[in-house]
């Protein structure tokens, strides 16, 4: 009779213990699953925050060009020509030198004397030598210089009607105190030149 009796559950608690090791193995499946999907939900989202960093900076870089590409469309258009030396791969001091002969030869001829003079080759802070560094050189000239007021008002004339590009970024003018005739001036202008 035991016998019997053992008979008539063995077949429940065979069918209970598949049904604890089924419950067992595919939990264990189910844990490693949803891990693993945690983990790609996780990378996901790095993805998406990095393919959003990287089209904000393509983004910005387009930007860049676009406004590099107007500003050299807007010299073009303007009608002066960047100086472009005769001798190709000259370092920027021996590109500017002609250039900057010119505007010696313009402060001579109006006969203005030159105190002293400061260069600044391709200044970090130019828009051409952050968007276009490979195609210009720049120099800042910084020029401490006397004159009267009639030699440099024709100067300064001049300089606006020069043949090529250039950018008289400021000028300070201040009479002389012992003959207000005679003026100091401190002008900085920035020279181009195609490389």
């Amino acid at each position: 009779m035991n016998s019997e009796k053992i008979k008539y559950y063995l077949l429940p608690i065979f069918i209970l213990v598949v049904i604890v090791a089924g419950i067992a193995y595919f939990g264990k499946n189910i844990y490693t699953d949803f891990e693993a999907y945690q983990t790609t939900k996780s990378d996901i989202s790095t993805k998406k925050t990095t393919l959003k960093e990287k089209q904000d900076k393509l983004e910005k870089l387009k930007k860049d060009e676009a406004e590099l590409a107007a500003k050299e469309q807007q010299t073009k258009s303007s009608g002066k020509p960047f100086y472009k030396p005769i001798e190709t791969g000259l370092d920027t001091e021996s590109v500017i030198t002609g250039e900057f002969s010119e505007i010696l030869q313009l402060i001579r001829a109006n006969q203005i004397k030159v105190r002293s003079i400061s260069y600044d080759y391709n200044p970090a802070d130019d828009s051409f030598v952050q968007g276009a560094g490979s195609k210009y050189n720049v120099a800042r000239l910084n020029m401490e210089m006397i004159g009267n007021y009639t030699n440099y008002d024709n100067f300064l004339k001049e300089m606006y009607k020069h043949e090529h590009f250039l950018d008289i970024q400021s000028v300070e003018i201040v009479p002389y105190k012992k003959n207000k005739k005679i003026l100091l001036i401190n002008c900085k202008i920035k020279l181009y030149a195609q490389k």
